[in-house]
C-alpha cells in the first residue's frame, strides 16, 4: 500500500490559519487533564490493593515502558507534524486506514454520552453535599411516618440515597422505567458547562484547563494531609502497599495493568492527536510524552495514598464499632459491669470466656471483627465514588465541606477528560469540511453537544446504570485496542519507522533512539496483539450478565447476579463491533476505487476502432 503524501506540516483546514496553544503550560495540562481522568481515582487504587498492594506496580510500569510511553509518543508526534485530527491523520498515513480515524472519532462519541451522565450523578451529589445533615446519612421516615423506609433499613442510608434517591432504579434491565427529571437536568447543565468550555475550541477551553486540571490536586493534596491525621490511616496504607509477589504469577494481573495503563493515558480516542496538532512545529514532542505519561502515573499512585488514608480511616472506623457491638453482647449476657470491657481487652476477655464457658459464647453469635475484613470492602468505579467514599465522608468532622470538596474534584476531573472527548470529535469534523466554511465553528461545537445530549438522555431512564455499565464495558476497551494496533502498525511498517523518524528529528532536533525504534517496531504490536487476544478469551469466559438492585432478592441488599436477555446481548456485541468496522468498510471502499480507477486507465488506453 502506498503512502499518501502528508498535508502541509505549517497547517490544514482550507486555507484557514490554524489557532494554536497560547503556551506550552496550557498544551501539557490539557493533556494531563484528558489522560487523569475519573480511573485515577477509583480504579488504579482499587487494581493496587486487588493485586498485592506493591507488587502491582511491577507489571504497571513494565506496561507504561514498552506499551504506554511509545505508543503515546506516535500519537503527539504525528498530530503535530500533520497538523490535523485522527481523521486526516490516517488517511496521510494511507487511504486505506481512513476508518482508523472514523473508528476513533465513532467511539469518542460513544464515551462522551456515557462519560457525562457519570458527570450527572456527581454534580448531583455535589448539589446535595450542601446540607448538613449529608441526605445520605439517615435513613428517610416511610410513607406513614411511623418509622424508616424499609428498603434503607434492609440496605444503609449511603446504598439508598444512591440507588433509590438518586438513580430511582428498575429491578431489572427489561423495566426501562421513566426519565428521573431532576437526573435530566442535571444531564442538561452538565454539557451545557462542557459547551461553554469547549465552545472556541483551544481559545476557550485553554482558559479552563488552569483549573480544572490543577483544582483536582489541590484537593487530593487536603484530602491527604486530613487524612494522614485521622486514625486507621497508616494502617489502610500499609494494607493497600504491602507486596505480595505471588501475584504476580497471575496471567490476570499483567492483563489488568496493561489495560490500565492503556486507558489511563485515552490512547486511540484521537483526543491527543488534535491537542499536537494545535503545537507548533518545532516543539519537542518527546519530551511532551514522557513528562505526560509520567505524572498520570504518578497521579495515580498520589491518588491511591490520598484515598486510602481516608478509607484506612473508614475501616478502622467500622472495625470499632463492630467491636463495640460485640463488647455490649458480652457485657449483657455475662452481666459484666458497663464499661468493664474495653476495645484493647476484647480479644483477651472472649478469649478467657470461650474457654470457660464456651456454650454461652457460641450462642451470642458474635460478629467475625478483623481489620483485614473491612480493609477488602473496596471497591472501583461508582461503588467506590458514590458508596464507599461517601460513606466514609460522613465519618469525618464537618462532612459536608468534605462532600462539596471531594464531588467538586470528581467534577473537574471528568471535566477536563471531556474537553479531549469533544476535542476528539470536533477537529476531526473541522478539518473533513463537514459543514459549510461560514458556519461558525462555535454553532458545529454546539450541534456536537446537543447530538450528544439527546443520545444520553437514554441513561437518566431508571434502567440507565444498567445500559451506562453495558457502554462502559463494551464501547470502547476492544475497539481502542484494535485502533491501537493499526496506529502503531501505520506508522512503523506503512508510513515506515525511518521516515517518522526523520518527522520527529525535524520537530525535535535529535532522531529517536534504539529504544523508540525497537518498541514502536517489535515490542508495542506484539503487546498489544496480546492484550487484545488475552482480552477477548476473558471476556468470552465472562458471562453477559449484570447485577440488579432488587428489593426482592432473598440475599437483599446482595445485588442479584441477572443474565442478559437475548436482545441486550445483541447490543452488547454490536458496541464491541461497530465501530471497528469502519477500518475494513474505508479499506474496501479505497480498494474498490483504486481497481476503478485502473479499470478506466485501461480504458482510456486502449485504441478507438
Amino acid at each position: 500500500m502506498a503512502c499518501a503524501p502528508g498535508p502541509d506540516p505549517r497547517g490544514a483546514g482550507g486555507g484557514h490559519e490554524r489557532p494554536s496553544w497560547d503556551n506550552r503550560l496550557q498544551y501539557l495540562l490539557s493533556c494531563i487533564g484528558f489522560a487523569v481522568g475519573l480511573g485515577n481515582i477509583w480504579r488504579f487504587p482499587y487494581l493496587c490493593q486487588t493485586y498485592g498492594g506493591g507488587a502491582f506496580l511491577i507489571p504497571y510500569l513494565v506496561a507504561l515502558v514498552l506499551e504506554g510511553i511509545p505508543l503515546f509518543h506516535i500519537e503527539l508526534a504525528i498530530g503535530q507534524h500533520l497538523r490535523t485530527g485522527s481523521v486526516g491523520v490516517w488517511k496521510a498515513v494511507s487511504p486505506y486506514l481512513g476508518g482508523v480515524g472514523l473508528g476513533c472519532l465513532t467511539v469518542s462519541f460513544l464515551v462522551s454520552m456515557y462519560y457525562n451522565t457519570v458527570l450527572t450523578w456527581v454534580l448531583w451529589y455535589f448539589l446535595n453535599s450542601f446540607q448538613n445533615p449529608l441526605p445520605w446519612g439517615s435513613c428517610p421516615l416511610d410513607l406513614n411516618r411511623t418509622g424508616f423506609e424499609a428498603e434503607c433499613q434492609a440496605s444503609s442510608p449511603v446504598s439508598y440515597f444512591w440507588y433509590r434517591r438518586t438513580l430511582n432504579i428498575t429491578a431489572d434491565i427489561s423495566d426501562s422505567g421513566s426519565i428521573q427529571w431532576r437526573l435530566l437536568a442535571c444531564l442538561a447543565a452538565s454539557w451545557a458547562v462542557v459547551y461553554l468550555c469547549v465552545i472556541r475550541g483551544i481559545e476557550s477551553m485553554g482558559k479552563a484547563i488552569y483549573f480544572t486540571a490543577l483544582f483536582p490536586y489541590l484537593v487530593l493534596t487536603i484530602f491527604l494531609i486530613r487524612g494522614l491525621s485521622l486514625p486507621g490511616a497508616v494502617k489502610g496504607l500499609t494494607y493497600l502497599f504491602t507486596p505480595d509477589v505471588r501475584i504476580l504469577q497471575s496471567p490476570r494481573v499483567w492483563l489488568d495493568a496493561a489495560t490500565q495503563i492503556f486507558f489511563s493515558l485515552s490512547l486511540a480516542f484521537g483526543g491527543h492527536i488534535a491537542f499536537a496538532s494545535y503545537n507548533p512545529h518545532r516543539n519537542n514532542c518527546e519530551k511532551d510524552a514522557v513528562i505526560i505519561s509520567l505524572v498520570n502515573s504518578l497521579t495515580s499512585l498520589y491518588a491511591s495514598i490520598a484515598m486510602f488514608s481516608v478509607l484506612g480511616f473508614k475501616a478502622a472506623n467500622d472495625h470499632g464499632r463492630c467491636l463495640d457491638r460485640n463488647i455490649l453482647r458480652l457485657i449483657n449476657a455475662f452481666e459484666l459491669p458497663d464499661q468493664s470491657v474495653n476495645r484493647d481487652d476484647y480479644a483477651a476477655v472472649l478469649s478467657h470466656l470461650n474457654a470457660t464457658q464456651p456454650e454461652r459464647v457460641a450462642r451470642l453469635c458474635l460478629e467475625t471483627c478483623r481489620l483485614e475484613d473491612f480493609l477488602d470492602k473496596s471497591a472501583s468505579g461508582t461503588g467506590l465514588a458514590f458508596i464507599i467514599f461517601t460513606e466514609a465522608i460522613l465519618h469525618m468532622p464537618g462532612a459536608p465541606g468534605w462532600a462539596v470538596l471531594f464531588f467538586g474534584m470528581l467534577f473537574t476531573l471528568g471535566l477536563s477528560s471531556m474537553f479531549g472527548n469533544m476535542e476528539s470529535i470536533i477537529t476531526p469534523l473541522l478539518d473533513m469540511g463537514v459543514t459549510h466554511r461560514f458556519i461558525p465553528k462555535e454553532v458545529l461545537t454546539g450541534l456536537a453537544c446537543l447530538v450528544c445530549f439527546l443520545s444520553a438522555i437514554c441513561f437518566t431512564l431508571q434502567s440507565g446504570n444498567y445500559w451506562l455499565e453495558i457502554f462502559d464495558n463494551y464501547a470502547a476497551p476492544l475497539n481502542l485496542m484494535v485502533f491501537a494496533f493499526f496506529e502503531v502498525v501505520g506508522v512503523a511498517y506503512v508510513y515506515g519507522v525511518q521516515r517518522f523518524s526523520d518527522d520527529v528529528e525535524s520537530m525535535t532536533g535529535r532522531r529517536p533512539g534504539l529504544y523508540w525504534q525497537v518498541t514502536w517496531k517489535v515490542v508495542s504490536p506484539l503487546l498489544l496483539l496480546t492484550i487484545f487476544v488475552a482480552y477477548v478469551v476473558t471476556l468470552a469466559r465472562t458471562p453477559l450478565s449484570y447485577k440488579a438492585w432488587d428489593t426482592q432478592y432473598v440475599r437483599f441488599p446482595t445485588r442479584q447476579e441477572k443474565s442478559y436477555p437475548g436482545w441486550v446481548q445483541a447490543a452488547c456485541v454490536l458496541l464491541c463491533f461497530l465501530p471497528v468496522l469502519w477500518v475494513p468498510a474505508v479499506a474496501l471502499a479505497q480498494l474498490l476505487a483504486a481497481h476503478r480507477r485502473k479499470k478506466d486507465t485501461g480504458r482510456d488506453r486502449c485504441p478507438k476502432l
